[in-house]
């Protein structure tokens, strides 16, 4: 039976990251996927949501990670540096039509790429799914030009398998997989 996620739910930490359960009433989260779904690099790589207020965050945030908390005990994650409490981006498991599983998903604001939180996050998010979860296998879609986040799936262990078109997906994108490691080989 799946445990539905509470919202301000601690469901990871690292040595730099804490990753919770976001919710719709904290306006600190509805700001951070105001800020994320309008990110040039999040629209260009990932997709416009056509998400332009809090409100509309707010809505996305009720529509998405929240019923996927309450689906499915997973979700988009919101990631916050621990030595100053700044909200950095998101990161966890979606359940995306199309994909016979979780897939793995990722985005960070443009000021905290390139330190490797998101490789921190997404190893965190890993472990849990392996540990809380009791997931073997992991999914991610990747946009074939983006090489970052290609290059990142590698680092985490994932393999290219196919191409792949989703449902309300325009273009094909290259789907990755990781069949997740248990304790005794992690």
């Amino acid at each position: 039976m799946t445990v539905p996620l509470l919202p301000g739910q601690v469901v990871a930490q690292t040595a730099r990251l804490r990753l919770y359960a976001m919710s719709d009433d904290a306006h600190a989260d509805a700001a951070l996927m105001l800020a994320l779904l309008n990110d040039a690099a999040f629209i260009r790589n990932i997709a416009d949501r056509g998400v332009r207020s809090l409100e509309q965050a707010r809505d996305y945030l009720r529509n998405g990670a929240l019923r996927s908390y309450a689906e499915h005990g997973f979700g988009m994650y919101a990631v916050q540096r621990k030595d100053t409490g700044a909200l950095i981006g998101n990161c966890g498991l979606v359940r995306r039509e199309g994909l016979d599983g979780p897939d793995l998903g990722y985005a960070l604001l443009p000021d905290h790429c390139g330190r490797g939180y998101a490789c921190e996050a997404a190893l965190a998010v890993i472990a849990d799914a392996r540990t809380r979860l009791g997931i073997t296998r992991l999914q991610a879609i990747v946009n074939p030009d983006n090489a970052a986040s290609i290059g990142l799936l590698q680092k985490l262990g994932f393999e290219f398998e196919r191409m792949v078109v989703l449902p309300h997906v325009e273009h094909a994108l290259d789907l990755f997989h990781l069949n997740v490691p248990t304790e005794a080989n992690a």
